[in-house]
Formats: structure tokens, C-alpha cells, sequence
């Protein structure tokens, strides 16, 4: 894991900052470092064996501090910058909100040109459809299990006889471990497995009274 930042001299009014990474000490930026410096960028941060489902990447951190009001961030592709969909928006959204730019050089985006700020605001509005069409899918799985009496969760580790023989044990002296390990669960499953049934005789005797 290193950072490395290079300088560049162009003549350009604005600052190109670039931004490249790598997941492995074995694989080159040198493709990515060439394609960033003739596009004129400055600066190059460098993150070299980070992936990039990694939130904690110092280059990533440096580049975006050092990109001023008119400035552009600059990566060889999008993967290089976000671990999802969702985090590059958020990147980019923050750039804009400090009136910087971004610009992708493989996808060709730049969000300082009218084509390209278009081509992100439908990108995001891909990306909320997409959470908006997730969420509807495990609403709708969630209802139609329930209707076929399917119990949603984690399936249990006791059946209703064994938390039943398990309370016996205990209440006759076995210690809760020992009968826990008996059983092949955790005591704390054990614990809250006796909690929940305590529960239902109490919730029958409540329908009775009604």
C-alpha cells in the first residue's frame, strides 16, 4: 500500500488532478499514468495495491482534497474512482457541490460540459431506480413468502421439544452451558431460544381472556 504523487508542468488555467489505482503490488500504473499525464493533469495520486472496495485510500483522500473551485478530477476509467454506482455518484456530487469537475477519459464523461453533466444526472437517476426497483422486488418476495406460510428470518436452531427439554435440564441443576453444548448451540441462542418460548404461554393466555 503506497502513495505516490507525481508533478506535471502544463499551461492549462485550471488544475487537472489526476487519480489512479491498482489492487495488487504486481500490476502497473504505468498505463494509467500515461493516459492521465496526456490529458494534462498536474498532480497524479497513485493508490498501488488497494482495492477498490476499500472506503480508506490515502492517494483518493489527497486527490480530492487538492481539487480546488474550477479544478478537475481526472481518472483513466470510472472503476479506478468508486466502489459502486451509488459511491461515485456521491463523489462527483461533492466535486460539484465545490464547483469542481470530473472527467472519466475511457467512458468520456466530463461533467464540465453540458453532454457530460447530462450523462451523470442519468446515471444517477439509473442508479436510484435501480435501490427503487430493489426495494420493490424484496417487498413484493417478502409479501408472497408470507402468504405461502413461509417464516422469514434465519431458521431457528431448536425445535419447540428441545427448548422445552433444555428449560427441564436447567431447571433441574444442569448448568446452561452444559446443556447448550448438549444441544450444539451458543448459550446466548440457548438464552434468548428459553426467553422466546417463556413468551408464548403467556400470549395464548392473553387470547383466552379475549
Amino acid at each position: 500500500m503506497m502513495l505516490v504523487i507525481y508533478f506535471l508542468q502544463t499551461g492549462n488555467a485550471f488544475v487537472k488532478i489526476g487519480y489512479a489505482r491498482v489492487s495488487t503490488e504486481e500490476q502497473s500504473l504505468n498505463l494509467q499514468f500515461d493516459a492521465l499525464k496526456a490529458a494534462g493533469c498536474e498532480k497524479v495520486f497513485q493508490d498501488n495495491g488497494i482495492s477498490g472496495v476499500v472506503a480508506d485510500r490515502p492517494a483518493l483522500k489527497a486527490a480530492l482534497a487538492a481539487v480546488g473551485p474550477g479544478d478537475v478530477l481526472v481518472v483513466w476509467k470510472l472503476d479506478r474512482l468508486g466502489r459502486s454506482l451509488g459511491h461515485l455518484i456521491q463523489l462527483i456530487n461533492e466535486l460539484g457541490q465545490r464547483e469542481a469537475g470530473f472527467q472519466s477519459l475511457s467512458e468520456s464523461i466530463d461533467t464540465t460540459t453540458a453532454g457530460g453533466l447530462l450523462l451523470f444526472h442519468v446515471m444517477g437517476a439509473l442508479a436510484q431506480f435501480e435501490r427503487a426497483l430493489i426495494s420493490e422486488r424484496t417487498k413484493a418476495g417478502m409479501k408472497a413468502a408470507k402468504q405461502r406460510g413461509q417464516v422469514l428470518g434465519r431458521p431457528r436452531k431448536l425445535t419447540d421439544d428441545q427448548i422445552r427439554e433444555a428449560g427441564l435440564l436447567i431447571a433441574g441443576g444442569t448448568p446452561r452451558k452444559t446443556v447448550a453444548r448438549f444441544f450444539g448451540v451458543a448459550p446466548e441462542t440457548l438464552r434468548r431460544s428459553l426467553a422466546e418460548q417463556s413468551t408464548k404461554p403467556n400470549e395464548r393466555r392473553k387470547t383466552d381472556d379475549k
